[in-house]
């Protein structure tokens, strides 16, 4: 099956059976160059920081990948760093497309910045992200957008196609979902083995493509064993009807950056914080 939906009745048919859609094309060359001398440029000024830029997930599943040692560099929020990447989330084709998926109106989380470097790029193990920030109606998506072409050697996304239909796992790290979520009583660790990195299907996006997928949708990524630099940026963001239930720690900033439309939900507290 092609991750595009080139062939499928609507876009939001599509995310909807399958959890994911991937938009090809949607930055042109040259908006793709500019925004990889502004992306380059982010990772010159985080490496000339002094601060902890590896974000490598430390866990056992992340040693059976990686064999104990990789890297990744990352930041939250590139759009705080260039105002080249805030006009690019503001993109009339990248919005139409997340319009098609939760409506018109869209409310930016998030942003993070990721860069595996050649042949020591980190892998992520299978999981869901809805756990670090779960909304009310569970709109939240996320929208990777590729500088570099990506597979399984570069160290690409992988996914398991409705896999979003399972609700939410406790989690995705071993421990139990609730009996509400899963009568059958299986474990988290019953559903990871059964969905392994492995057995999932890599994401082979184009410099310029864009790949939406649920927060609900299980994904992971290999270790970049080519001798490349794998280079994304990832926006997260939920529908103006939805709101936060929730958010764990503070290693992800609420935005609530209005993109298109009109949140439905801001008051004057939330508006000053």
């Amino acid at each position: 099956m092609s991750l595009a939906a080139d062939r499928a009745p609507g876009i939001r048919n599509f995310f909807d059976e399958n959890g994911f859609y991937l938009a090809e094309n949607v930055y042109a060359e040259e908006s793709v160059q500019s925004l990889e001398i502004e992306f380059d440029r982010i990772v010159d000024q985080l490496e000339q920081s002094g601060e902890q830029i590896n974000a490598r997930w430390e866990s056992d599943k992340t040693d059976e990948l990686d064999g104990g040692e990789s890297r990744i560099i990352h930041t939250h929020n590139v759009h705080r760093y260039s105002a080249v990447w805030l006009e690019a989330l503001q993109q009339q084709r990248f919005l139409d497309v997340v319009e098609q998926i939760i409506g018109p109106d869209v409310i930016l989380h998030h942003t993070k910045l990721f860069q595996k470097p050649p042949e020591e790029g980190a892998p992520f193990p299978m999981h869901q992200d809805w756990s670090y920030f779960p909304t009310h109606l569970d709109t939240m998506i996320a929208g990777i957008i590729f500088l570099s072409d990506a597979d399984a050697e570069s160290g690409g996304l992988c996914v398991f196609p409705g896999s979003h239909k399972l609700g939410r796992v406790e989690n995705s790290a071993g421990r139990e979902l609730t009996q509400k979520e899963n009568p059958a009583g299986s474990t988290a660790s019953d559903i990871l083995a059964e969905y392994s990195l492995e057995k999932a299907q890599p994401v082979n996006a184009k410099r310029g493509d864009v790949f939406f997928f649920s927060y609900l949708t299980l994904h992971g990524s290999t270790p970049n064993r080519s001798q490349r630099s794998r280079k994304t940026v990832l926006a997260q963001l939920h529908s103006g009807k939805d709101y936060l239930v929730s958010q764990q720690g503070p290693s992800h900033v609420n935005e609530q950056l209005v993109l298109r439309g009109w949140n439905h939900y801001m008051t004057r507290n939330k508006a000053g914080t």
